[in-house]
Formats: structure tokens, sequence, C-alpha cells
């Protein structure tokens, strides 16, 4: 690709002690590219680095070594350029209870810095583009599980940043709301912007992701689309892909 990286992660590690003074590396120079108009998905195991890589891009952590830049802006030097282009929603995410979706998205609007001149059209856009709307003025604690996490996915990008990162979004919903919020991730690939997916699902891989990066003990074991993917390994299917690649590194650290 020769479009401009939405996404460099460059070396990034970071390391820390565990309770007992021991040394867990959670993530080891990590390098990895994304680009803007596309989802990357994230896979692997409980423990692999995922969720620490996604902090580290966010901002939430500092990196041990190494850095990344977000759209175009170094993740150390220039974290606040990064948060103002940057959407996020972690699998913690929660909401306040009280508002509504509307309330929610007026906050976060205006806490981004969303000119009063804008705001109401861009929240009304983002109702729509994730089939709030309906329910726009009912309090988020009346609202169900899926509906939930489809105000907090507006939420994170109510200010239309460049780059979303998303940290399991359907863990926990049944299939038809896991539909919903899909569908609402490929309309965010389409306005252009760069999706960056943390997920368990290998369907979610096969049907959202352009391409795939694997992770397994805080390593990026390969990263490609998923026919790539199915080359590199020589495996008929992508579930049995990743169970290769990550099979092999524990066999090499036994």
């Amino acid at each position: 690709m020769n479009s401009p990286r939405a996404i460099e992660v460059l070396d990034l590690s970071k390391h820390y002690e565990d309770p007992d003074g021991n040394l867990v590396r959670a993530v080891s120079n990590a390098t990895l590219t994304a680009f803007p108009g596309e989802v990357y998905g994230l896979l692997g195991p409980n423990g692999a680095g995922k969720t620490t890589t996604l902090r580290c891009l966010a901002t939430v952590l500092t990196p041990t070594s190494g850095t990344a830049k977000v759209a175009g802006f170094d993740i150390r030097t220039h974290p606040e350029d990064v948060r103002r282009n940057l959407g996020f929603l972690s699998a913690s995410t929660g909401l306040y209870q009280r508002l509504t979706p509307r309330e929610t998205l007026r906050f976060f609007a205006s806490l981004n810095g969303l000119p009063p001149s804008e705001l109401e059209d861009r929240v009304q856009a983002t109702l729509k583009l994730f089939a709030v709307t309906d329910y726009a003025d009912r309090p988020n604690d009346r609202l169900s599980t899926g509906m939930k996490q489809r105000v907090s996915l507006a939420r994170a990008v109510v200010h239309d940043p460049t780059v979303v990162i998303l940290d399991e979004p359907t863990s926990g919903l049944d299939p038809i709301a896991s539909q919903n919020v899909e569908d609402a991730i490929l309309e965010l690939k389409r306005t252009g912007k760069c999706i960056l997916l943390s997920t368990h699902m290998m369907y979610q891989a096969e049907d959202l992701c352009d391409r795939l990066g694997v992770i397994g003990h805080g390593q990026v074991l390969a990263q490609g689309t998923p026919a790539e993917l199915l080359a590199q390994t020589q495996q008929p299917t992508l579930r049995k892909a990743f169970f290769h690649l990550v099979n092999q590194t524990v066999t090499a650290a036994v």
C-alpha cells in the first residue's frame, strides 16, 4: 500500500513486574502497520498482549521501549494529538447510566472539542449511524446490553476521529446485536477510517478484516491478508492458521 499509515507500531515493548517481583513481558518488540480505509484485526489468546498494545496506542500506558504513531503523531511526544485523532472502545468501557444516548454524545463531543456549530449535526448523524435514534432520549440504564454497546461505540467516534481502536466490541452480545456492531464497523471503514479490531472470533476476522496480525506471548507472529496467512502457514482455514502460529510459539518457548 502507498497510502499514508494510519497506525505504525515500531518495536514497541511493555514490561512490568507482577506482585511477586517477576518481570512480565506483556509486549515485546511489536511492529505492525494499518492504513486508512481498512479494518486491521488483532488476533491472539488471552494474555497474548493485545489489550496492552491497544492501551499503549491509546496513550493509556507508556511503552517501556519503542513507540508508535497514530494518524502521524507519536504516542510518546504528541499524546494529546493522538487522543484528538483517536476513538477508543475497550471491553470495560461503561456509560453514565442517568444520561441518555443523546446527552452522552453531546457530552463527549464537547469534551473532544467539537465546535457548537457542528455538534448537533454530528450527534444526530452518529445516532443514525449506529441505529440509536429511536432510543436517543431513553436513559442508558434502561437500554439493552446490545444497545448500550452501540451507544458506547457511538461515543467513541462522535468527534469523527481518523483512527478507531475497538477491543472486543461484541463480547457478550447476542448474534443480532453483534451484527449491528459489525455493520457499523464496516460503515466506519467506508468513510475512510482505519479500524484496529481486537477479536477472538474467527468469523469476524474473515468477514470484517482486510489484514490481520496474530499476536502471541507479546510478539507479533505474522501479519497479512487472510489469504496471505493461509499461504504462509499452509493451512486450509484461518482458524487452523491461527493455531499453527500460536502453537509454534508455545513449542519454541518450552
